[in-house]
């Protein structure tokens, strides 16, 4: 190949910029073009393209976000608008696609495959939910920013003598929850791929209290309820006002992490070399702490599957 293309899609992560300067910048080691596509699959359907020099990611790694930006285009999913995105990729001469995301987006990725324009899936989600992948791009910064909200809060909740609910990210999944809950020493944590009892929650609230702790931090993932909702099923057990706070998307902001920044410069580098390799229509992951490809429809047919052990350890460790 001499020509490739990259773009990101669906929710911004941090180091998703480091991974769009490994793509341009392992690419022109290979004597490669990069163009990079603007707004996602939107861009490529109407054509946003822009070449981009190893002088177009200098000063990136350190930025969140995406200098490429990102929207949400449901339309890519008629044929009508691949083909199309396949007619402006093939007239300007591009002959490979690296597509940064999550698995929504590896769907669009694995669509242009099968209709002949070779792709290679990047995971890049605060989520941490694409299946195949211990990681992905994004999670260790959200996961950082997670915990030193938690601790502040934990501040004002000990000043005060409160119990208060924090709802975080994650979508159908509990990851930023559970390793957030572990790191924090939250009192309970609530994950979608576990059921809860809203009556072992105040317990634990209670045995505390008879413990002499006056405070309790308590997680909720937001695929598990709003935290409005599970402050009002405490207030109503307990008859004690329960604080909330949603972190919301400062969960997507900020600088990426050291860890993320070197995944993002795996993964973007590997990427490449599976499109030069002529490997089309796989993903890059890690396992192991070793990078690994597989295909990509693995990581949007099968579940994502969190580890029960750490939820396991956060309620042992939290009695």
């Amino acid at each position: 190949m001499k020509k490739i293309a990259v773009l990101t899609s669906g929710g911004d992560a941090p180091g998703m910029n480091a991974a769009i300067r490994a793509v341009v910048r392992k690419a022109r080691f290979h004597d490669m073009d990069v163009v990079g596509v603007y707004h996602g699959f939107e861009g490529l359907y109407k054509g946003h393209f822009e070449l981009l020099d190893l002088g177009s990611v200098g000063g990136i790694i350190q930025r969140g976000g995406t200098m490429l930006y990102s929207a949400r285009f449901p339309e890519f999913k008629e044929d009508e608008y691949q083909l199309k995105a396949i007619e402006n990729l093939t007239a300007q001469g591009i002959e490979g696609l690296v597509v940064i995301g999550g698995d929504g987006s590896y769907r669009g990725a694995m669509q242009l495959t099968e209709k002949g324009f070779p792709c290679v899936g990047i995971p890049g989600t605060i989520d941490n939910d694409v299946s195949g992948t211990e990681y992905t791009i994004g999670f260790d910064s959200a996961l950082n920013t997670v915990v030193e909200c938690i601790d502040k809060i934990r501040d004002t909740a000990t000043s005060h003598e409160n119990t208060f609910v924090i709802e975080v990210m994650g979508r159908d999944a509990g990851d930023i929850a559970l390793w957030a809950g572990l790191a924090a020493g939250a009192e309970s944590v609530l994950i979608p791929e576990e059921s809860y009892d809203i009556d072992e929650i105040v317990a634990r609230l209670e045995r505390g209290a008879t413990r002499g702790k006056r405070h309790s931090i308590i997680i909720v993932a937001e695929g598990v309820m709003a935290g409005s909702e599970l402050a009002k099923k405490l207030e109503e057990k307990t008859g004690v006002k329960i604080r909330v706070s949603v972190l919301g998307h400062i969960q997507r902001g900020g600088a990426p992490t050291a860890r993320d920044r070197v995944i993002a410069g795996r993964l973007g580098a590997r990427a490449v070399e599976l499109l030069i390799e002529g490997q089309i229509g796989r993903a890059v992951g890690i396992r192991n702490h070793k990078i690994v490809d597989y295909e990509l429809r693995e990581a949007y047919e099968n579940n994502h599957q969190a580890d029960i052990s750490l939820y396991t350890l956060s309620k042992e460790l939290s009695i």
